[in-house]
């Protein structure tokens, strides 16, 4: 049994969201030791019920198939003893052998606040390696680095409520709409419920978040600081300063003015790229409103200026004294669930623990409290400089926990060569077969969401419990538990002897009130007493949490005191930059832009186990405007290859109003598991922002050129296919592991019998195959195989991708007997519904269009007719542009996808 388990019973047990940082409460039902459903937390303040779809599909990612079982080592399962003592003696041979440096930790977000505590424990404070770097590296560093240099720590102001307090939200670098949807939907239901109140999204491309606002600046990627800095200089020009909290408050005023006004204001729109009268209205608002909120994500931080454009924006806000306030303030949204809990213990290279850096008095201050003469004493290296040690071989073992580096580093493609050639790749994860598992020496299976129980902080700076809803699968154990035993059985038994993640915590909450005399800013001691039970019930609840403020703290910095010496905010000079990615040439002359898509999540490794996830988007694509496409050659649907200097991938390109000319989009997550050429961190050179250290993930130079493919096809099979002979693939599950779906790219001659008996005899099965009209001139083929009455495989192939069945439909071919399915299949009268549009309720675009027919006319009517968008309200941007469209032409049912115009 799992001893992190709350219930053991039939139960309903209250836990948090393992995706994105809004950290949403999550009510499960368990049934016989299985997760039969989730809905929304009622009583959680980050979502008060509500869910988005990823959420909603919970459930329907758990379960074993695909799951890590065992521990392996070089291939070969060992039990859990010999795997432990088995990376003890390698992590101590090495640092005996080659220093501590040779050792490195790469983490991840998706750890708890005890596992992440553990870790960075063992390397940084017994081990004495400072290189603990996570793939939080990759997304919200930069926010780091720039609330640091503002305040002096690391401390979002603001909280959730301030979004639907303010008068005026400007979104920039951000399609909360798809990546943050139950925040979107908070702040979309304020708007509805606050006339007053307007919307700026600051984005180079039109995204679903635009649905929402009142003015929409399409700047050229990566001049954010330029529209800040201007900001800054129009505030002093129009008399908007707050000149009492500037002096009392704040200093290096003059070098931050001094800069903004050295942008001329008649070259300012022209460098942004939008119209100067937009500009102005966008300046103009700010200055008049009071109560504004700038809400910002990847596209300010993913950047090699990242750091610089988060303090433009803090600058805006400490010169009108737009902080501490109801409603007011610069609020970093993250992407992972535990970003923030991973820096509150140390989980960056450049921190200790506790929000301590490495300054001689931090490091006193944490050996003492560990107990250790080991501690590190210099700041380790960083994601990207941190893999490059590892191909020079200066770093001789690293030990990757709960992340995909593979995918998700930029220059991914050295990332896979320097851990293939490392002496020793340990990976602790929950999936067998990743990217990242397949270099492994050493893999150990770790406790999944549902299985494992501790804390995660949110973005709002609200802690809340993750608890154990069953047991885990097969010799899964908590990442906190593993690295505990490896550490005694290197000898630090003393140090490491915890028996529950609860131990950790309050350990963790010691540390952060150890000779804190209120320099430091976090502090959680008001939890460092905790008993089991009150750990177990812990209520959600915002640091810090003291004894001045037991029940936590909504908004900082009320009293205008930071936590810099002289208690004073710091402006910073900054001199905006445009990307770094390289100028425009003939042989890269467009721009490559990455992101997150509605349904996916990071590499897939979760979300891609529910054929629902996939039900909207189920394929890589490159997002490219009409003149774009028309330039290329391209039309919706072609394949393409995209490529940079770093190396080239292929997709389905997909023709968006919405992106501007001579700009791409491609999606983060498609790896090798789920394309055969996808993976787009490949092609993103390993840029970095100089004091953050995180890449440049939004602005690389491409090229584009179109992908003769003579014949699609559609091919679903209750196996995994062998698609090295196609010329692209994609693959999806489908529900409850049945098997999957293809989607092919072939030449013209392809011989499916042959495929076919090639699969038989890799299945030593019985299936027989049938074929039923072959028309040559267009090379439409339906082929079956099946084995008493139970289709095993289906194929259908044609010149005309838009011939093809739909995934909605092939999708439910292997749960029907063949009696049922064997004359729409070969006749080719399957019936089509299109493409889901809500994935919660599995609304197809179809079935939308024929509402619409009907009379619908609003998002609101559908929703009461179909319930699309009624749930967590992300599709609702889709639904609008379907009815426009319906409202401006003569839509009939047939009528081509709007997603085109969302992404």
């Amino acid at each position: 049994m799992n001893p992190d388990l709350i219930a053991s019973t039939d139960s309903s047990i209250k836990t948090t969201c393992p995706y994105c940082g809004v950290g949403c409460g999550v009510s499960a039902t368990i049934e016989k030791d299985q997760l039969v459903s989730v809905t929304g937390d009622q009583q959680h303040p980050a979502n008060f019920g509500k869910l988005c779809v990823k959420g909603s599909a919970l459930h329907e990612t758990m379960g074993n198939h695909g799951r890590l079982l065992q521990p392996s080592i070089e291939g070969t399962i060992v039990d859990w003893p010999t795997a432990i003592t088995t990376v003890a003696n390698k992590l101590s041979k090495i640092r005996d052998q080659y220093g501590p440096d040779a050792i490195a930790f790469y983490l991840s977000g998706q750890l708890l606040t005890e596992d992440y505590y553990v870790a960075n424990k063992l390397a940084k404070g017994f081990i004495g390696t400072s290189h603990v770097d996570t793939n939080s590296r990759l997304c919200m560093s930069s926010a780091v680095a720039g609330y640091k240099r503002a305040f002096g720590a690391d401390a979002v102001p603001c909280n959730y409520e301030d979004l639907e307090q303010c008068d005026l939200l400007v979104l920039t670098g951000s399609n909360a709409a798809w990546t943050h949807p139950v925040l979107y939907r908070r702040i979309s239901d304020a708007k509805a419920n606050n006339p007053a109140m307007r919307v700026v999204v600051i984005d180079p491309r039109r995204t679903a978040t635009c649905d929402l606002a009142d003015l929409h600046l399409a700047i050229a990627p990566g001049a954010d600081a330029f529209v800040f800095s201007g900001l800054l200089a129009y505030l002093e020009q129009s008399g908007n300063l707050n000149q009492d909290y500037i002096a009392q408050h704040t200093q290096g005023f003059e070098a931050a003015m001094a800069e903004a006004k050295a942008l001329a204001s008649t070259e300012l729109a022209q460098k942004i790229a939008v119209s100067a009268q937009d500009l102005q209205t966008f300046y103009q608002w700010f200055a008049e409103t009071e109560k504004t909120i700038s809400f910002y994500s990847m596209g300010i931080n993913q950047s090699a200026t990242g750091t610089d454009k988060c303090n433009a924006i803090i600058n805006c806000h400490l010169a009108t004294g737009r902080i501490g306030k109801v409603g007011m303030g610069p609020f970093s949204i993250t992407g992972q669930p535990n970003a923030m809990g991973g820096r509150e213990v140390g989980g960056l290279a450049n921190m200790l623990a506790a929000h301590m850096d490495y300054s001689p008095e931090n490091i006193a201050t944490v050996s003492e409290f560990w107990n250790t003469d080991s501690l590190s004493q210099k700041p380790g290296l960083k994601a990207v400089d941190l893999f490059d040690a590892v191909a020079d071989g200066s770093i001789k073992a690293i030990w990757i926990m709960g992340t995909n580096p593979v995918v998700s580093m930029p220059n991914a493609d050295r990332v896979r060569a320097a851990l293939q050639n490392c002496d020793t790749v340990i990976v602790s994860d929950c999936i067998a077969e990743t990217d990242t598992t397949a270099t492994a020496n050493i893999l150990l299976p770790a406790s999944g969401w549902g299985e494992k129980s501790g804390t995660v902080t949110n973005s709002e700076r609200r802690i809340s419990r993750q608890r154990a809803l069953i047991n885990p699968a097969g010799q899964a154990k908590s990442d906190w538990w593993i690295m505990s035993q490896v550490a005694q059985a290197m000898g630090f038994n003393d140090a490491f002897a915890y028996n529950t993640p609860r131990e950790v915590f309050i350990e963790h909450a010691q540390l952060s009130q150890f000779k804190n005399t209120g320099s430091r800013l976090f502090n959680i001691e008001g939890l460092r007493d905790l008993s089991e039970q009150q750990y177990d019930q812990l209520e959600p609840i915002q640091w810090p949490v003291t004894a001045l403020k037991p029940k936590g703290t909504a908004r900082l910095f009320e009293d205008g005191l930071f936590n810099t010496p002289s208690r004073k905010a710091n402006f910073v000079a900054i001199s905006p930059q445009l990307p770094q990615g390289g100028a425009r040439s003939d042989n890269y002359p467009l721009t490559l832009n990455t992101g997150r898509i509605r349904d996916q999540w990071h590499t897939m490794t979760r979300t891609a186990r529910t054929s629902t996830l996939l039900s909207h988007i189920d394929q890589p694509f490159v997002a490219l405007h009409p003149d774009t496409a028309a330039a290329t050659g391209l039309i919706d649907g072609d394949l393409a290859q995209v490529s940079t200097k770093g190396g080239s991938i292929n997709l389905v390109a997909v023709v968006d109003k919405g992106i501007g000319k001579n700009q791409l989009f491609v999606p983060i997550h498609w790896n090798d598991q789920y394309a055969s050429s996808a993976r787009v961190g490949a092609l993103v050179a390993p840029i970095t922002d100089a004091v953050s250290g995180q890449p440049e993930s939004k602005y690389s130079r491409a090229a584009l050129v179109k992908i003769d493919a003579p014949v699609w096809a559609t091919v679903v099979s209750r196996s995994k296919l062998d698609c090295a002979q196609f010329i692209n693939w994609t693959a999806a599950p489908l529900a409850d592991g049945q098997g999957f779906v293809y989607q092919v790219a072939v030449e013209t001659n392809v011989n499916w019998q042959d495929f076919i008996a090639a699969k038989r005899l890799a299945d030593q099965g019985p299936a027989q195959a049938y074929e039923h009209f072959a028309d040559r001139s267009n090379s439409d083929q339906r082929l079956i195989c099946f084995s008493d009455q139970r289709i095993e495989l289906a194929i259908f192939s044609h010149q005309d991708k838009n011939a093809l069945p739909d995934n909605l439909w092939i999708s439910g071919l292997l749960s029907q007997p063949v009696a049922e399915t064997y004359w729409p299949l070969l006749s080719g009268t399957a019936t089509a519904g299109g493409k889901l549009i809500c994935s919660c309720f599995k609304v197809s675009e179809r079935a939308i269009l024929a509402a619409i027919a009907d009379g619908a006319d609003s998002a609101a009517t559908l929703g009461q007719q179909l319930k699309c968008g009624t749930n967590c309200g992300s599709c609702i941007p889709e639904l609008n542009s379907l009815l426009t469209i319906a409202l401006t032409s003569s839509l009939d049912s047939a009528a081509p996808s709007a997603q085109l115009d969302l992404l």
